[in-house]
C-alpha cells in the first residue's frame, strides 16, 4: 500500500448512535440508543463533559499532518484513503458473516441456496475483484433487502426473493451487492468512520499502524445498517449492469426492480433489519441512468437476445416462506409464543418487540427502559446467573434461586457500569429441558424503580405452551400459478381467489399493475395463506 498524506483542520465530534441493541453476556451490555437520550440527565452530565476532552483534544491535533495508508481502487484505478487491506477485510467480513447468520438466521432450503450462490459465483468472477472468495448467505427474514461485507460476503432476505421476477432481475440486484464489494465502498466507510473515532487521538497519531480491525469487528451486525451514499448507489449500479450483462442477462430488469420497490415502499421488519432504500437510496434519475447503460454495455460486448429466465425463477421460489414466520415466534393479544421452543410469556402493553432468531427485545414508550429475553449458556439456572455475573463484572445486589410455574429458575438485581452512567438490571435465568432461558430488565438506575414491577410481573409469567391452536402455525407461502386464459391482471388474480383487499398488494408483488393484460399460461405468484 502506498502512503498519502491528510491534514486535518480542528474538529467535531459527531453526535454517536447506534441503530440496535445488543446484549452479550460475554462482553459489555450497552450498543444501543442515543445516549443522551437513554441515560437522560444523569447521561447528558457524563456526555457534555466527554465531548468537551474531546474537543481539547481534536484542537491540539489541529493542522498537524497525519501520514495514513492509501490504496488503488480496482474498478477506477485511481488511488484512495483505505485503513483496510485486502486481508483485514476477509477477516472482518468473516467475523461479521458469524454475527450476521446468528443474528439473523439462515433460510434452509438447499436447491433454492445452490442456485442463488451459483448466479453469485458467476457474477463475482465477472467483478473486478475475481480474486475474492465469494460467500452467498440467503437470510431468513421478510424485509426486502440485499447486503455486502468487505471480504467477498453477500446476503439476500427472503423477502427480496420474494420481490424479484426474474433471474434477469436477480442477476441485476446481486451484481449490485458485488459492485459494492469490488468498489470497496463498506471499506472506504469503515476507514472514514474509524478516522472519526476519538481512539485515533493525540496519542496515536504518530502510531506506524492504527488497530483498525479489532475496532471495525465491534460493529458486528452494524454493518448492515450503514447508509451508502448515491455516488455509491450510482456506481454500484454501474457494475450491476456491467456485471449481469457480461452474464449474459438482459440488465434493464434492474431498473424494473426498483420501479416495482419504489410502488412498494418497503419498510423493516419485525427483526428491526433496514429496509432497501434505509441503506441504498436512490441516486437522481436512477432507472434512465440504468437503462443508458444497459444499452451502452450492449453494445460495447456486441450481445443481443440476452437472458430474462422468469419462469426457471419463478419455478425455483416457489413455496418460499413469505412474510414473518410464526413458527419463529409470534405475538398474539400481546403474549409472545414460541411454537418451536414451546413457550410463551406477555408483552408490555405498548412496549415495541424486535425478534431476531438470536433474542427478543421489547422497548418502553419512551425508550427509556428495556425487557431482554434471549438464551443463556450454563448447566443450571444458578450457574447461568453466576456465569452472567463474572463475564459482565455486574456488583451483585440480590441473588437467590426461586421458581418460575415451576420452572427451576434464579433471580438476580445487579448494577452494571457504563460508559455513561449505572445500569440497573434485573434478571431471571429460567431452565426449561434442555435449554437455559434469561430475561434482562434493565433501565438506569435513577429510572428503575418506575419498571421494577413491570419487569418481574412479566418475566414470572413465563411458562410452557401447549395449546395447539398455538403450536400448530405455519407461515405464508409464495405460490407459483399460471394463467387460465389471457385477461387482465385483477381478473386473473380474482380468479385464483385473491381478495378485493389484497389484489394492489398481489399486483405489485408480481412487478405489474392490476389493468396490464395477462396472455394464457403466465406463471404468476400469490400468497397462499398460512396460520
Amino acid at each position: 500500500m502506498r502512503r498519502c498524506v491528510f491534514v486535518f483542520i480542528g474538529g467535531v465530534l459527531p453526535k454517536k448512535e447506534f441503530s440496535s441493541l445488543i446484549l452479550d453476556t460475554d462482553k459489555a451490555f450497552f450498543y444501543s440508543f442515543s445516549q443522551q437520550d437513554f441515560y437522560s440527565a444523569e447521561g447528558s452530565a457524563v456526555m457534555k463533559k466527554y465531548i468537551r476532552k474531546a474537543l481539547l483534544g481534536f484542537g491540539l491535533i489541529g493542522l498537524l499532518f497525519w501520514t495514513l495508508s492509501c490504496a488503488v481502487n480496482p474498478v477506477t484505478g485511481r488511488q484512495e484513503f483505505m485503513l483496510l487491506s485486502e486481508t483485514d477485510e476477509i477477516q472482518l467480513g468473516r467475523r461479521t458473516d458469524g454475527q450476521v447468520v446468528q443474528e439473523y438466521g439462515i433460510y434452509e432450503d438447499a436447491r433454492l441456496t445452490v442456485y442463488l450462490n451459483d448466479i453469485c459465483q458467476r457474477l463475482g468472477k465477472l467483478s473486478h475483484r475475481s480474486n475474492l472468495t465469494y460467500h452467498f448467505k440467503l437470510l431468513d427474514v421478510s424485509v426486502v433487502n440485499a447486503f455486502a461485507v468487505p471480504g467477498g460476503y453477500v446476503y439476500l432476505t427472503r423477502g427480496i426473493l420474494a420481490s424479484l421476477n426474474s433471474e434477469a432481475e436477480l442477476a441485476g440486484v446481486l451484481g449490485h451487492e458485488i459492485g459494492h464489494i469490488a468498489a470497496r465502498h463498506s471499506a472506504r466507510q469503515y476507514s472514514q468512520a474509524q478516522l472519526a473515532q476519538l481512539g485515533l487521538g493525540v496519542g496515536m497519531i504518530f502510531a506506524e499502524k492504527v488497530p483498525v480491525l479489532s475496532e471495525l469487528a465491534q460493529l458486528g451486525v452494524g454493518m448492515l445498517f450503514l447508509r451508502f451514499s448515491r455516488d455509491n448507489e450510482r456506481q454500484a449500479d454501474d457494475l450491476g449492469v456491467e456485471y449481469s450483462t457480461k452474464a449474459g442477462y438482459d440488465a434493464s430488469q434492474l431498473a424494473s426492480f426498483f420501479e416495482t420497490l419504489e410502488r412498494m415502499k418497503p419498510g423493516s421488519d419485525r427483526t428491526g433489519l433496514p429496509s432497501w432504500f434505509s441503506t441504498h437510496p436512490s441516486p437522481e434519475d436512477r432507472l434512465q441512468a440504468i437503462r443508458i447503460r444497459t444499452r451502452e454495455w450492449q453494445q460495447k460486448l456486441g450481445v443481443a437476445d440476452l437472458k430474462l429466465n422468469r419462469e426457471p425463477y419463478l419455478r425455483t421460489i416457489d413455496g418460499l416462506a413469505f412474510g414473518d414466520d410464526p413458527r419463529q415466534g409470534y405475538v398474539s393479544d400481546y403474549v409472545f409464543y414460541h411454537p418451536d421452543l414451546r413457550f410463551q410469556f406477555p408483552v408490555p402493553i405498548n412496549w415495541k418487540l424486535k425478534n431476531t432468531p438470536s433474542r427478543v427485545q421489547m422497548a418502553s414508550e419512551k425508550e427509556d427502559a428495556i425487557l431482554l429475553f434471549s438464551l443463556a449458556a450454563g448447566r443450571s439456572s444458578s450457574e447461568a446467573a453466576r456465569t452472567f455475573v463474572s463475564k459482565t463484572g455486574a456488583a451483585v445486589i440480590r441473588s437467590e434461586p426461586t421458581l418460575v410455574n415451576g420452572l427451576p429458575s434464579h433471580r438476580l438485581l445487579s448494577d452494571i457500569q457504563s460508559q455513561a452512567g449505572v445500569i440497573r438490571v434485573l434478571s431471571y435465568f429460567i431452565q426449561k429441558e434442555n435449554h437455559m432461558f434469561v430475561f434482562h430488565g434493565f433501565s438506569p438506575r435513577n429510572l428503575f424503580p418506575r419498571y421494577e414491577n413491570v419487569f418481574d410481573r412479566h418475566m414470572r409469567q413465563f411458562k410452557e405452551l401447549s395449546d395447539p391452536k398455538r403450536i400448530n402455525v405455519k407461515p405464508d407461502r409464495i405460490r407459483i400459478r399460471p394463467a387460465g386464459s389471457s385477461d387482465s391482471l385483477e381478473n386473473v388474480l380474482r380468479s385464483f381467489g385473491v381478495p378485493n383487499e389484497k389484489l394492489k398488494e398481489a399486483a405489485l408483488l408480481n412487478g405489474r399493475h392490476l389493468n396490464d393484460m395477462i396472455p394464457a399460461n403466465t406463471m404468476l405468484k400469490v400468497v397462499e395463506r398460512g396460520r
